[in-house]
């Protein structure tokens, strides 16, 4: 495979301005989903600032200071347990939810509101003694450490008092929610997929005005203001760094002078994909970082994007791109490819010898990182896609016409200007899917497979 940069501007491949809404019935039967993949007789989803995203799938709800609590119960139970800005803020949910104040949930030194001690709501809502109940924190256990039945991530005042109130141990039920081979989330509709495109060509968008926009002297603050960003709900701390030497790549910006021939990188991350590019503050690249790094890396991107599709494996993904690095002198920092959704990382699969095929609903990112890496130099090429069979694109099609148009546009682009071959069900959901500058000083010059 030969890769060469070519000067190819990128085009306008639409960038969306309406938020897609997920219908109530949807929600409600992503609810019960949970519940009845459980097969117990409650149901208990935990959810604060930072782990957000199983309840925020199961509800709309995102808890914006404070802890969370969803139950779901006999009979289409679905309660909530909130704090004092929580109550009102619960009316963004996306289904009906009986909203319970639980002050302990609010922000501490909250002026105090009584409400009744947790093992009185519970009690109140239908648990008791002999109830079985299955608890979703943020992970998984390893369980190399842990008992991946015993509830890990979540915190353990709130297993103490429900195994309190049954007279039992509650059980770990994450996996339900996260495992990559049947997990609920790892299977997006085409509502849920016109979101996460929503999010995924906002933050692209933004990555790509600070690749356009950044000059030698601004500091990483001046070049981290071109990100335009409108208040977009995000994954992560939105990154702009640089270095004359190596290269931090997950620190915030700050006030130091960007200098030509820097490493540079950005990365911003919104509900439904995470995009980031690094390279250098120059005009074009030496012999040297081009054979060393340029080609093989983007021969890495190119085979991953060609690569991934229905039936393909994690381990089959790892093994291409592995092939596709040959003998350059780095490797994938992390695993070449990962699941997302509301949180930046849902789950991966792209391990070696993985047999969890890539399915259809799938949301997915290309990520790879190389390391290690000379003083000054830095590649990054990440972007979001998701997976779609016949039923599912035309679902897309159908509904969401306007984000489907731009997805097509983004393949026919891939495909023509960058010589990337793509299966029928890969849908880039980024406005400038794996377009990579690697001298940020000529954004439109380009890394291209030429034959």
């Amino acid at each position: 495979m030969k890769i060469e940069l070519h000067h190819i501007p990128l085009p306008d491949l639409g960038i969306p301005v309406e938020r897609p809404a997920i219908p109530e019935t949807e929600f409600a039967e992503r609810c019960e989903a949970l519940y009845s993949a459980a097969a117990l007789d409650w149901v208990a989803v935990y959810a604060d600032r930072e782990h957000f995203a199983n309840l925020t799938w199961l509800t709309e709800y995102d808890p914006r200071f404070e802890e969370a609590l969803l139950l779901l119960g006999p009979n289409q139970t679905r309660a909530l347990l909130v704090g004092v800005e929580g109550v009102p803020y619960a009316e963004v949910a996306g289904l009906e939810l009986d909203v319970r104040f639980y002050h302990p949930f609010s922000i501490i030194g909250q002026p105090h509101t009584d409400s009744p001690p947790m093992e009185e709501i519970l009690r109140d809502l239908g648990l008791g003694n002999g109830a079985s109940v299955g608890i979703v924190g943020w992970k998984t256990a390893d369980p190399r450490d842990l008992d991946p039945k015993v509830p890990a991530f979540v915190p353990a005042f709130l297993v103490r008092i429900i195994d309190q109130v049954i007279g039992t141990s509650a059980i770990d039920v994450t996996s339900l929610m996260l495992s990559p081979d049947d997990g609920l989330r790892a299977n997006n509709s085409a509502a849920q997929i016109a979101l996460f495109e929503w999010g995924a060509s906002r933050a692209s968008a933004a990555v790509m005005r600070v690749v356009y926009g950044t000059r030698p002297g601004m500091t990483e603050l001046d070049a981290a203001g071109n990100m335009g960003l409108q208040g977009e709900p995000t994954t992560m701390h939105p990154i702009v760094s640089s270095s004359d030497g190596a290269l931090n790549g997950l620190r915030s910006p700050g006030s130091r002078v960007i200098q030509e021939e820097d490493a540079v990188t950005v990365g911003v991350g919104m509900w439904g994909g995470l995009s980031c590019r690094a390279g250098i503050l120059s005009t074009a690249p030496d012999e040297r970082f081009m054979s060393n790094m340029i080609q093989p890396y983007f021969r890495a991107i190119s085979t991953w994007w060609s690569t991934v599709g229905i039936g393909i494996t994690g381990g089959e993904l790892v093994d291409a791109v592995t092939a596709a690095i040959g003998d350059a002198p780095w490797e994938s920092f992390v695993n070449p490819g990962h699941l997302t959704s509301y949180d930046e990382w849902l789950v991966s699969f792209s391990l070696p010898w993985n047999k969890t095929p890539v399915r259809s609903g799938m949301a997915m990112q290309c990520d790879i990182i190389p390391t290690p890496l000379p003083p000054s130099r830095a590649l990054n090429c990440e972007d979001s896609l998701a997976i779609g069979d016949d039923w599912l694109r035309a679902r897309l099609a159908s509904q969401f016409p306007s984000a489907w148009h731009r997805i097509e546009s983004r393949r026919a682009f891939m495909t023509s200007h960058l010589g990337i071959e793509l299966k029928p069900e890969v849908l880039p959901l980024s406005v400038a899917p794996a377009y990579l500058p690697p001298c940020w000083l000529s954004p439109d010059l380009v890394c291209v497979v030429a034959e």
